[in-house]
Order: C-alpha cells, then sequence, then structure tokens
C-alpha cells in the first residue's frame, strides 16, 4: 500500500477533491469538507480519517492506530503507519469516512435556488 494508491482510491469518489493544507498534509474533500487525510511530513505517512464511534473504540485498541490530533473527539483516527491495517479494511474505513461526510456536506448546503424559494413562499402557498 502506497500514498499514490490511497490517493487514486479517495479520488474515485463523486466530487473528491485534493489539496495540501498546514504543510504537507493531503486532504481529501468532498464539498469543500475533508474526509480523510495523508500526513506525508510523518515517517511513515499517517491516514486520518472519520469513523463511527463504534468503530473508533474498536480502532484505538489496536497498535499503531490512535485518536487523530486535534479532531480524534469527533471520532477520526490517525493510522500511525499506512500497513496498520489490511487494504481492504482501509478502502471500507475511506469509503465510510466519504459516506458521512458527504451526507452531513449535502445536509449543510441547501442549493441557492431552493432555500431563496422556500423563504419566499410562505405555508399554504404554491409556487407560481
Amino acid at each position: 500500500m502506497s500514498v499514490e494508491s490511497i490517493r487514486r482510491f479517495c479520488l474515485s469518489f463523486p466530487h473528491a477533491t485534493e489539496n495540501l493544507q498546514w504543510g504537507d498534509d493531503l486532504c481529501f474533500k468532498v464539498r469543500g469538507k475533508i474526509f480523510t487525510i495523508l500526513d506525508l511530513n510523518s515517517v511513515p505517512p499517517r491516514l486520518m480519517l472519520k469513523c463511527t464511534p463504534e468503530r473508533f473504540a474498536e480502532l484505538v485498541e489496536q497498535q499503531d492506530i490512535v485518536p487523530a490530533p486535534y479532531v480524534g473527539r469527533y471520532k477520526w483516527v490517525s493510522l500511525e503507519r499506512l500497513d496498520a491495517l489490511p487494504w481492504t479494511e482501509i478502502t471500507d474505513l475511506i469509503e465510510q469516512s466519504y459516506g458521512m461526510v458527504a451526507a452531513k456536506a449535502r445536509i449543510a448546503r441547501p442549493s441557492k435556488v431552493n432555500s431563496k424559494a422556500t423563504k419566499r413562499l410562505r405555508p399554504g402557498t404554491r409556487p407560481q
């Protein structure tokens, strides 16, 4: 498993983008919200992603997996090595992280057309 294989996998999701932030952290985002981070400054590179509370509790009990710095309280984990888990498990975790973040990003960003139309309509009225 390599940084490039994780990068290709993260960018395979709909609307996924990447950019460097905070120095050499390669952040993968959906609609502006981060779903996975690769810390390229650490040797070996670290992988950080969002988990369900249940999965978070399971993962931090394993060797080389800790709560992610700054965001661990939001159930983000840090894999201190890219081989801390099998590839299939890492891809499952990235996919789940993407799903949770994408679902929240959709709710947090209503379309401008719909939000303006909703503000103009009063209960019981219909659009013309």
